[in-house]
């Protein structure tokens, strides 16, 4: 049976997971993509390349962040987080949610990559979330 995830529950759910989908606009049309985060409790932060999804959430900083969890078929957990984007600027507040991110995901993806070679392109942003909905199906 399908049912709503309460907002505590959906919050713990989007501070136990790492991988979501990040969903965004370009050119009118949807764009969604996995993406790793953290959740501090208040707002989802996340990294990347300068590139298309940094370029459409400028166009548009209405996102959306997309998490779950699945046991099997009948037995799951969705969120979706929705909000605004909004890129971390001042050089503090992004070198700690960088080293936040880095703790978390301390494997080389390509964005830790291009930070090892000292490129400066790795945008720091958050979603500042406005709406949580959840839903949960469970069989017994």
């Amino acid at each position: 049976m399908i049912e709503p995830l309460g907002k505590e529950d959906a919050r713990a759910l989007l501070g136990a997971q790492r991988y979501g989908r990040l969903g965004c606009c370009h050119d009118g049309e949807p764009y969604v993509l996995p993406i790793n985060y953290f959740y501090n409790g208040e707002d989802l932060y996340m990294h990347s390349l300068a590139g298309l999804k940094i370029r459409a959430m400028r166009e548009n900083p209405q996102i959306c962040l997309q998490v779950d969890e699945v046991t099997d078929d009948y037995n799951w957990r969705s969120v979706i987080a929705f909000g605004e984007y909004e890129e971390i600027t001042e050089p503090e507040e992004r070198e700690r949610m960088m080293a936040s991110l880095l703790q978390r995901f301390p494997h080389l993806t390509p964005v830790e990559s291009r930070m090892s070679q000292g490129e400066d392109e790795i945008v720091v942003f958050r979603l500042r979330i406005k709406r949580i909905t959840g839903v949960s199906e469970h069989w017994q």
